[in-house]
């Protein structure tokens, strides 16, 4: 039998009541399901005829999918650098969708000055004063492609090139120099026009770290003979959690020209913490500022934001020509200062996990992963088939196998972790030696969480 809209909107409570059921029921088992997904996906079903209506798509999904989907949301998914979502966020994101405001301008509705209160508490949790705007984007690469082309027509403006109205091209060959750039830079620069060519790696620092050797950056910017280039700092590189010294770069500006942008990822969050913050000190001087908040905030993906001193030139940018639009006069709509148009109310989730747990939360959560990323190192360090690859420095955890630590064993041992359904650890390469990554940063994650998972490496390496 066909089911209508109709049907269920008259019996909507019913399926929110069902929908919340499956989701409570998946949360509160959700630090003991597997963490990566087990066995093949379902064979791909036709498009469906006739409609089930919501309850009927709720359980085909409850059967066919929802025991495939990995418990990345739980306290042993350490890949990549993945945050959880705290219970008043999960509130505020689901709220988000039944209200389903449009962001992109601020008629008709309160949400886009939601979202500017938001980007003013983040604003002031990271350290940066009131000369930095921002906006909600998706994620870190979202983040640093924005920040990227406001520094792009910033170029332009020294330069005496329009880049908004002429074209990337207009600028001849850009100099963007960084000592340990993040995947994302690279793609950014392919997005905007000026390529991958153009990131020139500045050495790094001895004792092999990830931080960029100043004096290095120094006379990489003498050797362009004064040209204005754009320099992409680094808070927290990604195998190591290193922090570029953000100070002595911003000094620099005082005899050269460059724009200076700070991917912040997620080493950002060191300034909730005073133990930490000194990390990011200067994070206040740069020009333009990337922080993902779906990491070490713990809101539900997708969520970052971007901030800017130039926020003249992001409207240069992003502006969208139209009369039904209006001008970007005043306080620019959204729409006019990120790639999109059309905008959920991404701040919501971030609005709510902050007033429910407020700087003191969500700086516990950042010092208690910390100290967990610690305490596994210690115990790495202990397991004779493991060895770190570099010190703790924050949340995130680089080893290898003690002995051969070849690329085909390294992965035969990611598989073996994540095949116990324990947990799940990333690859990387670091100093040339296949490695793996273990990243901190879900509310979640407790002691016993890192003996269980020292339990399994110890299990798999042996």
């Amino acid at each position: 039998m066909q089911h209508t809209l109709t049907d269920d909107l008259s019996r909507f409570s019913e399926l929110l009541q069902l929908a919340r059921d499956v989701a409570d029921r998946e949360l509160a088992g959700l630090a003991d399901r597997p963490v990566a997904a087990p066995g093949r996906a379902p064979a791909r079903a036709p498009l469906p005829e006739e409609g089930a209506g919501g309850p009927g798509a709720l359980a085909h999904f409850a059967e066919r999918w929802a025991p495939g989907l990995s418990g990345s949301a739980g306290p042993r998914y350490l890949g990549f650098v993945t945050g959880g979502a705290t219970p008043a966020s999960v509130a505020g994101d689901w709220l988000t969708a039944a209200f389903d405001q449009n962001v992109s301008g601020a008629g008709g509705s309160w949400a886009a000055e939601l979202e500017r209160e938001t980007v003013t508490w983040l604003r002031e949790l990271f350290g940066l004063g009131e000369a930095h705007s921002g906006a909600f984007v998706t994620g870190a690469t979202a983040s640093n492609t924005v920040g990227l082309a406001i520094g792009r027509e910033w170029l332009g403006e020294r330069l005496g090139v329009d880049v908004s109205q002429a074209g990337a091209a207009a600028l001849g060959p850009v100099d963007v120099l960084s000592g340990s750039p993040h995947s994302s830079v690279a793609k950014a620069l392919s997005v905007l026009g000026i390529g991958r060519e153009r990131l020139q790696r500045v050495p790094l620092l001895p004792g092999n770290r990830e931080a960029v050797d100043v004096a290095a950056l120094e006379s990489a910017l003498a050797g362009l003979g004064g040209r204005p280039a754009i320099v992409v700092a680094n808070a927290g590189t990604v195998n190591t959690v290193d922090f570029d010294d953000l100070r002595a770069i911003a000094a620099l500006k005082e005899r050269y020209d460059f724009w200076l942008h700070v991917d912040a990822a997620f080493g950002g969050f060191a300034a909730l913490s005073p133990t930490y913050a000194a990390l990011v000190a200067g994070l206040d001087a740069a020009d333009s500022v990337c922080v993902d908040l779906h990491k070490w905030l713990n809101v539900p993906y997708d969520a970052a934001v971007q901030f800017t001193r130039r926020r003249d030139l992001q409207v240069a940018v992003f502006h969208n020509a139209s009369p039904y639009l209006g001008l970007p006069a005043g306080e620019p709509d959204f729409l006019h200062l990120t790639p999109e148009n059309s905008r959920r109310l991404r701040a919501l989730p971030a609005w709510f996990s902050l007033v429910a747990y407020g700087r003191a939360g969500h700086r516990e959560i950042v010092e208690r992963n910390v100290a967990l990323a610690r305490r596994l190192g210690e115990g790495i360090d202990a397991l004779p088939g493991l060895r770190l690859l570099a010190p703790v420095r924050l949340n995130v955890v680089c080893f290898t196998l003690a002995g051969d630590p070849s690329q085909q064993r390294v992965d035969a041992l990611a598989r073996a972790v994540a095949d116990s359904g324990e947990a799940y650890l990333t690859p990387t390469v670091y100093g040339g030696v296949p490695a793996l990554r273990a990243a901190f940063s879900n509310w979640r994650t407790t002691e016993a969480d890192v003996r269980r998972v020292l339990d399994v490496l110890a299990a798999a390496s042996g």
